[in-house]
């Protein structure tokens, strides 16, 4: 019996779960079909005009675009700072070589509300206006935090021998960096790159701390919320999640046919 109930119980708890994180998902899906009108919150007919003209809404495709401008800009930024920080921190020995380590994972376990407001009140003193330039800096701080713990587990792994081999073979440490390390390192950065872009996408707290009368696209969520979200941000938002499944399952099939094709030589 204590078999069969285990047996079941793991793929059916996890069956619900998976059911769980799909329904709001699916919730989004089904009311970018609503002929929603002046209100989203309750369903008053199918209608494909709301996929025909996603711009509908009044500021949803700005605000959309100044979270992809911010999104990708902070993103750089971080992967580049994050993938130096965490080279440094692997390769070389140096003095509060602990204390860096420590104020790099500090961003990550500070609530948001805390850095927020703490990074609300140093712009303030420093007297910068809040908006776009407020918002990347917010971001890069604890992005760049994500993008050094993902590279750092890759550098970690990296097999040292391969370099050696590189300089006996009278490679310079730059053609060595960028013919050895570099192409092993790319699964990582791109992968802290992703998570980066998704995490600085995705804020609204800080954000909505350091934006001044900047909107991006979950702030103006936020402020639809109570007038009930208009069906173009369902759409948008479909529209993400269907490109982000698309490109992970496309991920997936390049990397099981290279598996494949490894494993058959």
């Amino acid at each position: 019996m204590r078999q069969k109930f285990g047996r079941w119980f793991i793929p059916v708890a996890g069956g619900l779960a998976f059911i769980y994180l799909l329904v709001p998902i699916a919730y989004i899906f089904v009311f970018s079909f609503n002929n929603a009108g002046r209100t989203n919150l309750e369903w008053r007919g199918f209608t494909l005009d709301n996929w025909k003209n996603p711009c509908g809404a009044p500021n949803v495709c700005e605000s959309l675009v100044n979270s992809l401008q911010i999104g990708v800009v902070a993103t750089i930024f971080a992967t580049v700072l994050g993938t130096c920080v965490a080279l440094g921190l692997v390769r070389y020995k140096f003095k509060f070589r602990n204390t860096a380590d420590l104020l790099i994972i500090l961003p990550l376990a500070t609530p948001e509300v805390v850095l927020g407001a703490s990074l609300l009140a140093q712009f303030l003193n420093l007297g910068w206006e809040l908006g776009f330039s407020t918002i990347v800096i917010s971001h890069m701080i604890f992005c760049m935090s994500f993008v050094v713990v993902t590279v750092r587990a890759r550098v970690s792994s990296l097999d040292s021998r391969l370099e050696e081999a590189a300089s006996d073979l009278y490679a310079s440490p730059f053609v060595t960096f960028w013919k050895v390390t570099f192409p092993l390192l790319l699964p990582g950065i791109v992968a802290a790159a992703l998570l980066s872009f998704a995490m600085s996408f995705d804020d609204f707290i800080i954000t909505n701390f350091n934006s001044g009368n900047f909107s991006t696209f979950p702030k103006f969520i936020y402020v639809s919320a109570t007038r009930g979200i208009p069906a173009q941000a369902n759409v948008i938002g479909s529209a993400m999640f269907i490109l982000a499944l698309a490109v992970a399952v496309t991920w997936q099939i390049i990397a099981y046919r290279r598996r494949k094709t490894l494993a058959s030589r």
